[in-house]
């Protein structure tokens, strides 16, 4: 229609888009993080295995549970790391969160590397130090490997190094907390010069609304009053 007013044009997606990806990939490294730790701490906590000390007769055999604690120890601590972590990358942003990314890349690989050394044969020193068994004096004693533990223990190592590295290269760019997060009383940014992009987004809002995005905002009518 000759004479109205043109509407602006729609603002670019691509700024939006690059906001919802950096968002997606925080929620990721947050929720890797969460599940690393905690399949670390259910893993500290089992059996991974069962330690049989076989003595002179008529003695008989010493058995005991080796957990993965005892087996272990760093498996829990790098879990309470990476639970730690997963808060951290929502306090944090800029060179923070790399410094984060980084210790949940150590904690992982720490975490890995306690698996795969169960797996591979390394609990002979824990075993050893069993109370009530490590002291028994045999010439035989086995150890039976519950495998999946460690094993599981691998893959939250894996998942926390994986997680770390991509907060290391991407989490810079990544939205810090919402300003509902922020202290009260913490002082507020200074206000930015308005945009073309900024006025044309306030218009589309206003035509979601139902309003027209050419009125005059104050309301004021250049009839003047009304005479009675």
């Amino acid at each position: 229609m000759s004479g109205s007013a043109a509407l602006p044009a729609p603002p670019g997606g691509s700024e939006q888009s690059s906001k919802m990806s950096s968002r997606r990939e925080l929620t990721a490294a947050v929720l890797g993080a969460v599940l690393a730790g905690g399949l670390a701490l259910v893993a500290g906590g089992q059996g991974w295995a069962r330690v049989t000390v076989d003595r002179s007769p008529p003695l008989p055999p010493v058995t005991g549970v080796l957990n993965g604690a005892d087996a272990a120890p760093l498996v829990p601590a790098t879990g309470l790391v990476l639970l730690a972590a997963a808060v951290a990358l929502l306090a944090v942003h800029g060179a923070g969160r790399v410094v984060v990314g980084l210790l949940m890349a150590v904690a992982g690989g720490v975490l890995a590397w306690s698996g795969l050394r169960a797996l591979t044969g390394g609990l002979d020193a824990a075993a050893a130090d069993l109370p009530g068994v490590g002291g028994a004096r045999s010439a035989a004693a086995t150890v039976d490997l519950a495998a999946g533990w460690p094993l599981l223990a691998v893959v939250a190592g894996l998942l926390g190094v994986a997680g770390g590295l991509l907060v290391v290269l991407r989490g810079r760019s990544w939205p810090g907390m919402g300003r509902r997060y922020e202290r009260p009383g913490s002082p507020a940014a200074p206000a930015r010069a308005q945009t073309d992009e900024d006025r044309a987004q306030a218009a589309w809002r206003a035509l979601d609304r139902g309003e027209d995005p050419t009125a005059d905002p104050s309301g004021d009518q250049r009839g003047g009053p009304e005479v009675t």
